[in-house]
């Protein structure tokens, strides 16, 4: 993949851009072979991966410059903006779009926030695309409410140019620290959820729910999930740390006890309608802290399936699975150090299966399936 940005050194993003793709691949999977070498693993699973260049659904963009020539991309610590509107990472459909955006926020008057002089109202633009449908979602994240009227009465115009932008929103983060969003968001359509579709599974994306970015290998990464829960015969499981009840989803059949328990409420609400339009009866899910959950039961069903953010399911957590022993768990992590740590104290289960989803080319970062049964 060529990157302009990348050659001109004003964006590194992508640590790994020099890199040869097959030689990034065998390098990851090398550095998760490494951190499992003191657990036997009965199969390893060739490495999934998808495209290396317009991969990502959704761009997150710092708004920098002037009101009437604002640049969206990111900034340096010394507060040299860089504009990425034209980064290989995003399908050729946001081009378009970003430039609109310039122009929108023109004539809507929403000055840039300025980091130095703690000035100014706009602070990122946040886009989403369905490859379902290829509808929009955007977001508008300002530093107070003072220009929310202002952005409401100029979204016709914009609305207009992008008929396929069907979800807004204007979330208010008033803290002057580098934090993407705060608590309050202002809904500024009718339609707030964003239609998704993988292995035919509907899937909906809300403006403060989490989605994977890499949608190919996503759609992967759950089939593979759904095929390993369908060769154990499993009539319950828990989807802990659930998001939008992707895994769940894709794993439960008709007959199955699924329980998905996510804080997120936003997330929960999605997972919520995805079951609802799939017709599933013998599902529960819960805005609720996932260890809180987990360790107040005293029952647990035949597979626990934990997809956790990157610090892991941590001690308390682990500790519960152990002495509660359930036949499966199936964990997916997107940090592998933090996966071996939490497995290395699971001593009674063994590795089954080991498969690694490179969602993040050109970086260190990437996505791990295992599959763990009870000796």
């Amino acid at each position: 993949m060529h990157c302009a940005q990348y050659t001109a050194g004003s964006c590194r993003s992508c640590q790994w851009l020099d890199k040869p793709y097959p030689q990034q691949l065998a390098d990851k999977q090398h550095h998760l072979e490494s951190l499992l070498t003191r657990h036997p693993v009965a199969q390893w699973l060739t490495p999934v991966f998808g495209g290396d260049s317009a991969f990502r659904n959704k761009a997150k963009m710092v708004v920098s410059g002037s009101v009437e020539r604002p640049l969206l991309g990111m900034l340096h610590r010394d507060g040299t903006a860089v504009d990425l509107c034209q980064c290989p990472l995003y399908p050729d459909s946001f081009a378009p779009v970003f430039t609109l955006l310039k122009t929108f926020i023109a004539r809507a008057g929403l000055t840039p926030y300025n980091v130095a002089r703690k000035r100014g109202e706009l602070k990122f633009l946040l886009l989403t695309e369905s490859t379902y449908s290829g509808e929009l979602m955007l977001r508008f994240v300002l530093r107070s409410e003072a220009k929310l009227a202002q952005l409401q009465a100029a979204l016709p115009w914009l609305q207009q140019q992008l008929p396929q932008l069907t979800v807004i929103s204007a979330n208010i983060q008033p803290i002057h620290m580098a934090i993407l969003e705060g608590d309050q968001e202002n809904p500024l359509t009718e339609q707030q959820a964003l239609p998704e579709m993988f292995n035919q599974v509907p899937l909906f994306i809300r403006p403060q729910s989490f989605f994977q970015t890499n949608p190919q290998v996503a759609a992967a990464l759950y089939a593979t999930a759904r095929q390993w829960v369908g060769d154990l015969a499993i009539d319950s499981m828990w989807d802990l740390f659930c998001g939008v009840g992707g895994f769940g989803l894709h794993c439960a059949k008709p007959e199955t006890q699924l329980t998905g328990i996510e804080i997120s409420t936003e997330a929960i609400a999605c997972a919520r309608q995805s079951a609802q339009q799939l017709g599933l009866q013998n599902v529960n899910f819960a805005a609720l802290d996932s260890t809180r959950f987990a360790t107040a039961e005293t029952q647990v069903p035949q597979l626990v399936l934990v997809n956790p953010p990157r610090r892991g399911i941590g001690a308390e957590l682990c500790d519960y699975l152990a002495q509660m022993a359930p036949e499966f768990i199936l964990y997916s992590s997107c940090n592998a150090v933090t996966m071996a740590k939490d497995i290395s104290q699971l001593a009674d289960y063994r590795i089954e299966r080991v498969q690694l989803f490179d969602m993040f080319p050109h970086t260190a970062h990437y996505e791990v399936l295992v599959l763990l049964i009870k000796c």
